[in-house]
Order: C-alpha cells, then sequence, then structure tokens
C-alpha cells in the first residue's frame, strides 16, 4: 500500500460518516404548531379510500420477538420441538438466522431489538404492497385477486396475498421453507405454517398488526399474537448487510449451562429483597421502556422480560447474575429489606432499571 493510500485510508476511518438523509422532513404529513409530526392526526387515505399504510415504521414486540410461544401452554408444543427450542438455548443460538446471514422469513412480522429486522418500510398501491426491510430483503403482497397456491415452492419470505376488510388489510402468507426460527428463542415451523396478519392504521403515528400462526405440524392449535410500530417520520431506512461483518461466528463458543460453573449459593433473605417489577429508565434500548419482574422460587431468581417468559438466573455474586437471555443483571441495593434499582448488563452498555412495586 503506497502512503498516500494509507493516508486516505487512516482519513476515512477516522473522519465521522454522516447517514445519508437521517434528518429529513418528511413531506405531506400533518405537523403541530412547532413543526413536529402531529402522530394523533387521522391515518391518512390512498386515492382508493382505503387507508394508505406507507410509511416507514418501528416494529415494537418485546415479547413475541423474543418467545412468540409467550401465551401458549406446555402442551400446545410437540415435545420435539420444544427440546429442539431447548437445545438451541443451549447452544446460545448460535444458528439463529442474522448469525447465519440468512432472512429471517415469517418472524420479520413480530421481530424487533434485531440489527437489520427493527424497521420495515412498506409502499402501498392498489394491487401491490411492498415491504422493505433493513437488510435489503422484500416481501410482496399481491392484491389483485390472486389466489395461493396449494402447494407451492417453498422460500425464505414465502408468498402472500391480501384483500381489505373495512379499513383493515388483511394478509394470507404459505410456503415458507422450514430454515428459519420464529423468534430468538428458537421456535421452529414447518412446511406448512400458515399466517394471517391483519394491519390497522388507527391514526397518523400507530399500526396495529395481529398475527395468526398455524402449523398443525408443530402446534396443537392455531393463535394470535397482538403487536404494533410506530412511524419514523423525518428519517430513512439504514441497510444493514450482514456479510459485511466478515466472520466472527468461530469465536462464538461455549454453552449456556456453562453459566453454572462459576454458581455461587445466595441466601434466601437477600433474594427476596429483589422481588418486584423494574422499568426501564432512559437511555432506552428501544422507543418504549423494557419491564423487568424478578421473582423467586425454591432458592431460585427468576427474570421475566416484557411477559417473555420466565428464565432461571445463575448467581455469579450476591449482588451479579447471568441467565437473562445472555444478559447479565446487576442489583444495586437500596434500603434494607428492599432492592432501588439494577442494571442490565450488555455489550452496548449497562441498561438502568428502577423498582416500580
Amino acid at each position: 500500500m503506497t502512503l498516500a493510500a494509507l493516508a486516505t485510508l487512516t482519513f476515512a476511518v477516522a473522519a465521522p460518516l454522516p447517514a445519508q438523509w437521517l434528518n429529513y422532513p418528511t413531506a405531506g404529513i400533518p405537523r403541530t404548531a412547532e413543526g413536529k409530526p402531529n402522530l394523533a392526526a387521522p391515518a391518512p387515505r390512498a386515492l382508493d379510500g382505503k387507508p394508505d399504510l406507507s410509511g416507514l415504521w418501528n416494529k415494537i414486540s418485546p415479547k413475541y420477538a423474543r418467545n412468540i410461544a409467550a401465551d401458549l401452554k406446555p402442551e400446545d408444543i410437540k415435545p420435539w420441538a420444544q427440546a429442539l427450542v431447548e437445545e438451541r438455548t443451549e447452544n446460545l443460538g448460535r444458528e439463529y438466522m442474522n448469525v447465519l446471514c440468512l432472512p429471517l422469513g415469517p418472524g420479520y412480522s413480530t421481530s424487533a431489538d434485531s440489527t437489520g429486522a427493527e424497521m420495515m418500510k412498506i409502499i402501498q398501491t392498489p394491487s401491490l404492497v411492498i415491504i422493505l426491510n433493513p437488510d435489503l430483503t422484500y416481501r410482496q403482497i399481491f392484491l389483485d385477486g390472486r389466489k395461493l397456491e396449494p402447494a407451492p415452492n417453498p422460500n425464505w419470505m414465502g408468498y402472500s396475498v391480501g384483500h381489505w376488510e373495512g379499513d383493515t388489510l388483511v394478509v394470507e402468507s404459505f410456503g415458507f421453507n422450514d430454515r428459519t426460527w420464529l423468534d430468538h428463542d428458537g421456535h421452529p415451523h414447518s412446511e406448512a405454517l400458515r399466517t394471517t396478519e391483519r394491519y390497522h392504521r388507527r391514526d397518523l403515528g400507530n399500526l396495529d398488526v395481529e398475527i395468526t400462526l398455524s402449523d398443525p405440524a408443530v402446534y396443537a392449535k392455531p393463535w394470535t399474537v397482538a403487536v404494533r410500530a410506530e412511524l419514523a417520520p423525518d428519517t430513512e431506512l439504514l441497510e444493514w448487510v450482514c456479510n459485511e461483518k466478515g466472520g466472527g461466528t468461530e469465536h462464538w463458543v461455549g454453552k449456556a449451562s456453562d453459566e453454572k460453573k462459576a454458581e455461587v449459593k445466595v441466601s434466601p433473605e437477600i433474594l427476596a429483597a429483589y422481588i418486584g417489577t423494574y422499568e426501564e429508565q432512559p437511555k432506552l434500548w428501544r422507543l418504549v421502556p423494557r419491564i423487568l419482574e424478578i421473582t423467586t422460587s425454591n432458592g431460585t431468581l427468576f427474570g421475566d422480560m416484557d411477559g417473555r417468559g420466565k428464565v432461571p438466573l445463575v448467581a455469579q455474586s450476591e449482588t451479579g447474575f447471568s441467565g437473562l437471555y445472555g444478559l447479565g443483571v446487576e442489583f444495586v441495593k437500596g434500603e434494607p429489606g428492599k432492592t432501588a434499582q439494577l442494571f442490565v448488563k450488555h455489550v452496548s452498555g449497562d441498561y438502568r432499571f428502577v423498582r416500580k412495586r
């Protein structure tokens, strides 16, 4: 490498890299007297009179992005599927799709808190709706009256057709391959999976989505989850290309159960002081604060973030625990018999939670 080339490279690395159009005003949306987007304004309508779902949206799905089966009973999941979830958890999720740079498939509908899937851009026309994702994947939802094929060639994103029921867009999808997970926990699906999504834009800034999943090869009954999205005005979609990271999975070693090797015994009195419900404080991990419920049973502390399901926490000290979906928890002692706050420890930093009750 020449000296000039080295100098150019050094400057490129050291210089700030402004993102394109991240602060560009969105045209044509209602605004307050201060010029801010009026997210409570009525939902816009397209030229054909249908609600216009177009826009850039932040998906908010903390519960179901992690555990799509959070509302199911254990007997609703086939034993082999539950065993597979436990195996994937033990292996630290190293075969999750965005670790292997693969599309999320049906998981895009509920995914959030995940680089490459936390936002979506909807482009609506009378006969076709397109959904763009930051990881450069896309969906086509056909509104031209065609029907789903009874035996399509399975692919990553499946095939989708839609129709309007009043002001709600109903999307039916089929034809997914079985190589994707439905959530971060690793719940599987078969090629028989069918989904029905119902999109309702209740006002300018809020999009409500219900997703019904049916897969009799894996789950005893269909079930429905409800998520929402918030409009992201005055900004633009940023691309995220997974393969740019250039490897790293060779360092992804160990098992989830390795945490127990350093486990220490903590007295029931100390564990009892940690019981409570804690709310995330700014800086937030996402747009809305996370809620963490701490309980104890038979000498073990449990954490449940946003209703995803209880997971056992492994004591590394009297105040430090591991095992919260791959994250650490550090309790800060307050008044006698009660803990005032805790920190959820992540590679991006420590996030402070304050006791609500």
